[in-house]
């Protein structure tokens, strides 16, 4: 039986997202594996057992010492949204430590992980977007230069961050300081986007045993002004109608510009692409190479609604690691 990692926790905001996330795949591939559940905060990287007690793990090469043995990882499970799981720096560890991980690799991470950077990678390629801003701090431009730009209404997001944390939809020029503020609490940088009316969508796509797999669309209605925090993780608040009630031939072109994003990124195990559709235009948002994996997130309902259970997905994406 392997025994495998599944790292959780991390320094974002998105904290206890990956802590639900980790628990149901521990929940699922514990008959399978030797899973244990390992906490990542800083630099506290521990085991907890049963009974409260905790377990360092030996960061000179990633095992786990207990009280009568030495713990050797076949591979790590990354279920860390934000920093370091999903922005590459764990992966870049894990790299030198030559353990396989289910997720996509150290470059990939980083650059899906800076929205700006991934969209100006993926321009290259044709994939269509909105227009949009990128600023720091010390090179900020004046109110009416960024809306010369994104126009209103608009979006202003934190460069590197996710579960909408940060990110503020703003309608008139008064409300976008304050905007970029909140931003500025999650990311060094901040990106306004210009509004596209349309339909929020999202597609998973996942990669195993040298074959792609497509998941169904997922529609996203949020009783929000947007798929806000409060929206995506407070019951009644957003409907993710699966399979997304849309005519066959757009669905089929977000799926294939799904797996394109996928193909053109190099990402490896299961991500989550979102579109905006304008018309019957699905213009691309951003990638979550390390998607929320709690039973309310989008990839457990395109699973079931795909007919994969979830303990077969997890299980394809660690085996493909062999």
């Amino acid at each position: 039986m392997r025994t495998i990692a599944i790292v959780a926790g991390g320094d974002s905001s998105e904290y206890d997202i990956s802590v639900k996330s980790a628990s149901e795949v521990l929940s699922l591939i514990s008959e399978k594996y030797k899973a244990y559940l390992i906490m990542i905060r800083g630099t506290a990287w521990y085991w907890e057992d049963p009974k409260g007690r905790r377990f360092n793990i030996d960061k000179n090469d990633f095992t786990l010492k207990t009280d009568d043995q030495k713990i050797r990882f076949d591979a790590v499970f990354v279920a860390i949204h934000g920093t370091p799981g999903e922005n590459g720096l764990l992966q870049g560890y894990l790299d030198m430590m030559k353990i396989p991980y289910t997720s996509c690799s150290a470059f990939c991470s980083a650059l899906t992980f800076n929205k700006q950077a991934c969209k100006l990678y993926l321009k290259e390629y044709g994939i269509p977007m909105a227009r949009n801003i990128l600023f720091r701090r010390e090179n900020m431009p004046d109110t009416d230069s960024i809306i010369s730009k994104t126009g209103l209404p608009c979006f202003v997001k934190p460069n590197e961050s996710g579960s909408s944390f940060g990110v503020s939809k703003v309608k008139t020029r008064e409300e976008l300081p304050a905007a970029i503020e909140a931003a500025f609490t999650e990311s060094a940088e901040v990106m306004v986007e210009s509004f596209m009316k349309g339909r929020e969508v999202a597609c998973g796509v996942v990669r195993a045993n040298g074959k792609g797999i497509v998941l169904p669309v997922t529609e996203i209605i949020s009783s929000n002004e947007f798929f806000d925090y409060e929206a995506k993780y407070t019951p009644g608040k957003s409907q993710e109608i699966t399979p997304a009630d849309m005519p066959d031939d757009l669905i089929n072109r977000i799926q294939v510009l799904s797996s394109r994003v996928y193909e053109i990124l190099g990402c490896k195990g299961i991500v989550r692409v979102d579109f905006i559709v304008v018309g019957d235009n699905p213009f691309f948002l951003e990638i979550n190479t390390v998607p929320g994996m709690t039973m309310e997130s989008i990839i457990p309902r395109q699973a079931n609604a795909a007919g994969i259970g979830l303990e077969d997905l997890y299980t394809m994406v660690i085996e493909d690691l062999f």
